[in-house]
Order: structure tokens, then sequence, then C-alpha cells
């Protein structure tokens, strides 16, 4: 034989032997005419699972329990658990579905891996039934990992996603929120940053109001973002010396927030390095702060007021009282008296009382009064009503019922006075001369 032909044959001889031992090391999987494609190994009523539990080598086992509607860690020490994720496990776990079988009897799970799982997820329904899935080798090509459950001998290749899902660490799976409160329940909260304490409560109409130093209308964009801001100020784990950091740094500020189950505090103080550290009522530690919480305790009072010198925003305007004059909406009619206007002029006047905003406010009215507008609104029939007056040449408004002095841009104020001198009683348009 030429040496060529030898080399060949023996190229041949030891790919056919690596795929003998590797069909050997990997059996097939089962025939698909008896398989179904991507088979369950567990399903379950997600609102049936009570009790999670992953375990992972050379870590501690981690144990989720549901108390209620509310996930809670008991394992490896008692925490608030973060609900999004708790809940997001329970999901995957309810609907596990394979890849595909591999052996429905293996013989040997060594192969696999799964002689000595790398880890296993046990799941724990309402009456005490529990699954445990285990989990061992990845495939050959990396894409999968061999699965079963403990008391089912078929052996299952699930994604390597899947097994990725449940590779949580306590970091993962802890409520990492520094402030716990319920924002549909929040009836009041307070900021000190720059300035005064501010605090705000809700009125009777639900909407936010500054209630200290005194009494003054929100601004309810603001305080909303304020509120969010709260809500999902979170620690940042990836620090290791924030307790240190914390007592170097400067004092920012304080919060606290009051709902249902009482009043929670968080201070926060800023690094050098502009980052930020904070210690809350609501959870034992000091941690380092992620998100962006830390600007809001640059605001001043001012940055919250709502500066808007009318509320009525888009509701539908039924009523107009200018100058004297009162303007009635009927349908897509306005009127004064007996005589009709025209819908397009006071409807220009409306938009300018909309974007009607103070520059800064005043501790007092000066000038003289030039104007009073009076505007009733919504379904209800709100009413408000602003008298303005002219000082120098600045112009200056108060909203009846509210101590505030609003500053006024002149210009907004000679285009408002513009708009309102221009509304001109309806003309019907002229009919069409015949041809």
């Amino acid at each position: 034989m030429k040496p060529g032909g030898l080399l060949t044959a023996v190229a041949v001889l030891a790919v056919l032997g690596g795929l003998v031992w590797w069909s050997n090391k990997h059996p097939q999987t089962a025939s698909s005419s008896s398989t179904p494609a991507n088979p369950k190994i567990i399903a379950v009523d997600q609102k049936q699972i009570e009790d999670i539990r992953l375990v992972k080598q050379g870590t501690d086992p981690i144990e989720l329990a549901k108390l209620a509607d509310s996930w809670e860690i008991a394992k490896p020490m008692p925490m608030h658990a973060d609900q999004d994720a708790a809940n997001s496990l329970a999901s995957s776990l309810s609907t596990l579905n394979a890849d595909r079988l591999i052996d429905e009897k293996p013989s040997d799970l060594k192969q696999f891996g799964l002689d000595m799982p790398t880890a296993e997820v046990d799941v724990t329904l309402k009456g005490g039934k529990t699954d445990k899935l285990l989990l061992g080798a990845d495939t050959p090509a990396a894409t999968g990992t061999y699965a079963k459950l403990e008391n089912d001998p078929k052996i299952y290749t699930v994604p390597t996603y899947t097994k990725t899902g449940f590779e949580k660490t306590l970091s993962d799976l802890r409520d990492k929120r520094l402030l716990t409160f319920n924002q549909d329940k929040l009836t009041s909260f307070t900021v000190t940053g720059k300035g005064p304490e501010v605090e705000f409560a809700k009125n009777t109409q639900g909407d936010w109001q500054i209630t200290k130093p005194k009494p003054m209308r929100a601004d309810s964009l603001t305080v909303d973002d304020l509120v969010r801001k709260l809500k999902d100020a979170k620690m940042d784990l990836s620090s290791t010396d924030a307790a240190e950091q914390y007592a170097k740094a400067e004092r920012a500020g304080t919060a606290s927030t009051t709902d249902n189950t009482g009043t929670q505090t968080l201070e926060v103080h800023k690094g050098k390095d502009n980052t930020w550290y904070a210690k809350s009522s609501a959870v034992p530690g000091i941690y380092k702060l992620a998100g962006d919480l830390g600007d809001s305790f640059s605001k001043t009072l001012e940055d919250y007021r709502n500066k808007k010198l009318f509320d009525f925003g888009f509701n539908e305007v039924s009523k107009l009282e200018l100058n004297g004059t009162t303007y009635q909406k009927s349908g897509d009619k306005w009127t004064a008296g007996s005589t009709q206007y025209d819908a397009g002029t006071l409807q220009t006047v409306i938009d300018k009382l909309r974007d009607l905003s103070a520059t800064k406010f005043a501790d007092k009215i000066a000038g003289t009064p030039a104007f009073t507008i009076g505007v009733t609104y919504g379904d209800s029939h709100k009413y408000e009503k602003v008298a303005i007056n002219k000082d120098g040449d600045m112009y200056a408004a108060q909203r009846d019922g509210d101590p505030s002095i609003y500053i006024i841009d002149s210009k907004n104020v000679e285009d408002l006075q513009k708009s309102i001198a221009a509304v001109k009683p309806y003309q019907a348009p002229k009919p069409e001369k015949k041809k």
C-alpha cells in the first residue's frame, strides 16, 4: 500500500473511533416518533408554588418562601426578596420545558454529570409536594445542560439560558430598595436638602400639595418624579467600603415617607467623586446609592412649586370672565349676553391662559390692578380666578384663595392682553355667489 493511502486509512479509523467513543459517552435522543418536541419537565400552577430552594456547589443554599402574596428570603438569612426577580423565577419553574429527551432509562448518570449535580432547584407546592430538578454537565457543544428530576430516571437537555436563569445569587434575589413604602398608600413625605425641610401631602382631590414650610401649590410632575426616585432608590452592592465612605462624605440631605405601615427615613451623603451613599431605617446597613435620587437633594423649595397660574390644563372650558365680560360656552358656540362670539379668538385666549406661568415668586402683591380673569372648566365646573397687577415693567398675579404672589414675564401678559382685545363677534360665512 502506498504511504499516502495508509495515512488516509489511519485518519478515517481515528475519526470513526472518535465518533464511536462520543456515541457511547453521549447516547442518542429517544426516538422522535415517541417523544414530543420540547417535552415538559415541570408543569405546575405558579400560584401553588410556596417555596423555592436553590442549591449550587460551593455556596450556601438560598430558600425563598411565599408569605401571603409576597416572597421573602428565608435562608441563608431572613430578608425581603425582590418581588420581580422571585416571581420571574417562579414563572420559569412553573412551566419548565426541555430541549429534548436524551435517555429514558440511563444506565449511568456519571456521563451526564448527574451523579454529582452542579446545581439543584427544589420547587415545593402548597400541600408539601416537591419536585427536585438536578442540573449536571454541559453538552459537548455547550449549548445546553443535562437535567433530570430526582424521582424520574429520564435525562433531558435544557437550554444554557435556563441553567443561567437558576444561577441566582443572594444579591440577585434580595430586595435592593432602600425605602419599601407602598406608593399607592403614600400619604405624605418630606425632603431636606438645600434650604428648609419641604413636606408634601395629598389634598382632598388626591393631588400633591406643599404643606411645609407653609401651604403652597406643588408642581405635580416634579413631585411625582421625586416619589418615583424615592421608590426606585436601591443599593449598589458593588461597593465594599460603603460605610467608611458614608462617614467621610458630606451630608446631602434626608427624606422620609409615610404610608399605611408607618414612616421610613433615608439619609444621603455625597462623596467627593460625585458618588452617593445612603442609610435607611427600612433596611440594616449602609450602601452605595444606585440611580439618580442624589441629585434631588440639590433642589430648592421653589423647584417644587407650581408656577402655572391656572390648573385647568386641557379640560374643556365652559365659561370665561375677561375684564368684566362673561363669555359662556354652549355646544360649540360662545356667547356674551345676546351676542355670539368667534370661538377661534376665545380659544387663543384659553391657550395663552393655559401657558401663563410665573418666573419667580414675591412675598407680597405690588402695583395697581390691571385686570382679572375667571375660568370655569371640567365636568364638575371648577372655578379659578386670578387678579393681575402692573408694577412698573413687571406684572404680579394672585390666585383667589392662594397667598402666593406670582411674578409674570411682561411679554406674556401683554400677549394675553392683545389676544383678549382681539376677541370679536361671530360672523357667519358669506354664501358663495352663484356662477
